[in-house]
């Protein structure tokens, strides 16, 4: 392959500089030529003639440094002009043209790392979480409007299929929703004997145990755990549904997806949710009443004495936040099953925004609760 060879020659007559090209202008010898171009000085406002007569071969590599060369002396107040370039390298030349030129970014000094960067970042998110916000409570009005339709219309409602992500988000989250609990139980019992007892009231660690799990870390727990296991899941599921066009084939039989996608999901978790909490309970009780029974020698009948002194409200506390909890995780994983376009990597990356979406609106939702009943003196 014949060496390709760039050279600049001063043409006297026109008063403009020539930049003959000569040789074979291809990938293979394009890192060579792209160091001799960068060479090249030109002084500013000169007139510089590109001659092509010396090319033997020209590909898109080639081309595309003529073009960079050529837009490169523009942008410094050079006025060029390509001459005697052949006819068979035209078409290539305007392809390449066509295509466009967008030269590489220079930025000396990031953006972001200047106040003015750094304000305009913070505004960029707050508007995007703003619009966010927006768009879950526009999907939030869509299953309310297609819940109510369906009571006017209950014969529509799929039974089965609430039954079956009963069984997916209830009964498969039994076991690891009571085991964390059970610990979770005698962390607590453990952890505020040995707090209570520099005070010499390790007698109330049973109180303390049943008021936390109770108006708590039970119903909590729970639904943080489902935001990870199911909530996750729903997104996962909707947006396979929509990589593989089986919402829009829904669409097309008439079939609308929230009512048969969203909704029994909805449903199955607000019934199942309130029923894990309760065995969150009694096994988070359980664990610390172990715990109390070991460490303290508190046994089961003066444990359960101490546990009716707790005032009712706390246990009716956590059950009414679980359906509201299970709102929320079902209504942000399906919403971000939604929004899956079509590749694999945005299945995951949703999935990922889901739970910590969910996990997030959750603790927002339990300390809207706490205040509530705070003011309420609850």
């Amino acid at each position: 392959m014949a060496a390709a060879t760039t050279t600049l020659v001063a043409s006297e007559e026109s008063g403009s500089l020539v930049l003959a090209a000569t040789g074979e202008w291809l990938v293979a010898t394009a890192a060579e030529l792209d160091r001799r171009l960068r060479g090249i000085e030109v002084p500013r406002g000169r007139r510089v003639l590109l001659d092509l007569t010396g090319i033997n071969r020209l590909d898109t590599a080639g081309a595309w440094l003529l073009l960079r060369t050529e837009h490169d002396l523009t942008a410094r107040g050079n006025t060029v002009e390509m001459r005697n370039l052949r006819a068979s390298f035209e078409p290539l030349i305007d392809q390449v043209r066509t295509a466009g030129f967008v030269p590489p970014a220079r930025h000396p000094r990031p953006a972001h790392h200047t106040i003015a960067g750094f304000i305009a970042r913070i505004g960029e998110i707050s508007v995007g979480l703003m619009a966010r916000a927006y768009s879950i409570l526009g999907f939030f009005g869509v299953v309310c409007a297609t819940a109510v339709r369906l009571l006017r219309h209950p014969r529509r409602l799929n039974i089965t299929a609430i039954v079956a992500q009963m069984e997916q988000t209830g009964v498969n989250a039994l076991p690891i929703v009571a085991l964390l609990t059970f610990l979770i139980g005698i962390v607590i019992a453990y952890q505020g004997a040995d707090y209570l007892r520099f005070y010499g009231l390790e007698n109330y660690t049973v109180q303390l145990t049943g008021a936390s799990i109770f108006r708590e870390l039970g119903v909590l727990l729970t639904a943080i755990i489902l935001a990870g296991r199911s909530g996750s899941a729903f997104t996962a599921q909707i947006g396979t549904m929509r990589i593989n066009e089986e919402i829009d084939a829904m669409r097309t039989i008439g079939l609308d997806p929230v009512e048969v996608l969203v909704l029994p999901r909805v449903f199955g978790l607000v019934l199942t949710l309130p029923m894990l909490t309760l065995c969150a309970n009694f096994m988070g009780i359980f664990g610390g009443g172990l715990m109390a029974w070991s460490q303290l020698g508190i046994g089961i009948p003066q444990f359960l004495n101490q546990l009716s002194t707790i005032a009712p409200w706390s246990f009716w506390i956590g059950m009414i936040k679980s359906p509201f909890f299970a709102v929320v995780i079902a209504l942000i994983g399906c919403y971000e099953g939604f929004q899956v376009t079509g590749s694999a990597e945005s299945v995951g990356r949703l999935t990922t925004l889901s739970v910590v979406e969910a996990i997030f609106l959750v603790i927002v939702t339990d300390a809207v609760f706490s205040i509530f009943f705070s003011s309420l003196r609850i």
